[in-house]
């Protein structure tokens, strides 16, 4: 039975690193005779310049449809003025949340030939591999009430951080599973020491971890872990976190690679279908340059192979490409030391060069 692709490539370089995506794919269907049918639609800024709205009715049910969805990047300076329901980031949320992707895989981790790219020293960022197993559909970012009110003195803004029992259950059973994959190591991170919710969230971690006796849970408060990914990143396997908390470690955790160019993400449903995104935004300021790095884009088709395609010896033929890729000394802007570096419309190139001749 044919799986049903949906690429979206957005806004900004969103649009380019799809191209090299696309022309990468396009080379597996081909060698590997898959089963695919793939359709590309509009999201975003651009969505909102042809049609008035970010995520057109269309596309929403064309993603509902679709077993993966990959996903390029949205937003820019010329849509900064719209209101938030136009604005090309809530095609994100809105996918996000009417999906119910609510696991959110962030995957941050370093070769060792690009260590000089790093911010941290050698000797602490090799060898750096960690998964970040993000909540993405609840917390803060989409609890009710919420506004701004502006008709009392003082005026006030408030939201609601609000998670239940089943909210938890489900991301921490993804992030158990993940490191009994791994290392069998697993840090919940919360504010359980101001915060309620946080309470709430490390006590149903503490249950579920004795279903789990191959996985050593730990629990860090927020501020703390934020600190110790720069002190020692190695110190960690898995970290799970609810949405706000995980936005935050998961971007810090990605600069220690040296370039967010390289990583790519996954945000899934219960039943495995998901959409995925390089890590990176829409980067306005090299869109049209032929300077982007669409290494995580095309990482991002690995994890969507492995993951909702049933493909994974193919997601392995691409993680092995990449490899090669960087142990060969090519790079890209973002990664280079010098002025000899690839061109994005280069790149897809020399990794279908690497898997025919693996």
């Amino acid at each position: 039975m044919s799986k049903s692709i949906l690429i979206l490539p957005g806004d900004g370089i969103g649009q380019e690193v799809t191209t090299s995506m696309v022309e990468v794919l396009n080379f597996l269907i081909e060698k590997y005779c898959l089963d695919f049918v793939v359709n590309t639609m509009s999201v975003g800024g651009t969505a909102y310049n042809e049609y008035g709205t970010p995520l057109p009715i269309k596309v929403l049910e064309k993603a509902k449809e679709s077993d993966a969805i990959l996903f390029g990047a949205v937003g820019g300076t010329e849509w900064d003025h719209l209101d938030w329901d136009d604005r090309p980031e809530n095609a994100l949320l809105s996918l996000r949340k009417e999906l119910n992707l609510f696991a959110n895989l962030r995957p941050a981790f370093l070769f060792n030939e690009l260590s000089e790219a790093s911010p941290l020293k050698k000797e602490i960022i090799n060898d750096l591999d960690i998964l970040i197993v993000r909540e993405l559909t609840g917390g803060i970012y989409f609890g009710e009430p919420r506004g701004i009110i502006s008709n009392e003195s003082p005026k006030y803004a408030f939201n609601t951080m609000i998670y239940n029992e089943d909210e938890i259950r489900r991301i921490a059973k993804v992030a158990f599973e993940s490191a009994q994959k791994r290392n069998g190591r697993l840090c919940s991170v919360e504010k359980a020491n101001v915060l309620e919710v946080s309470k709430f969230w490390r006590s149903i971690l503490t249950e579920i971890s004795k279903d789990y006796p191959d996985v050593e849970l730990s629990h860090q408060l927020a501020d703390n872990a934020a600190m110790q990914l720069v002190l020692d990143p190695n110190q960690f396997d898995v970290i799970v976190a609810s949405n706000l908390f995980g936005d935050i470690l998961s971007d810090i955790a990605a600069t220690l690679t040296g370039s967010i160019g390289m990583l790519p993400s996954a945000s899934l449903d219960s039943s495995l279908k998901g959409m995925y995104e390089p890590c990176h935004g829409s980067a306005p300021d090299i869109a049209g340059q032929d300077l982007a790095n669409p290494i995580a884009m095309i990482a991002s088709l690995s994890m969507a192979l492995k993951y909702s395609l049933g493909q994974e010896h193919v997601s392995d033929k691409i993680d092995m490409a990449i490899s090669s890729f960087i142990k060969k000394g090519y790079r890209t802007k973002d990664i280079a030391i010098d002025e000899n570096y690839l061109k994005t419309s280069e790149v897809a190139n020399k990794l279908i060069t690497t898997i025919e001749n693996e």
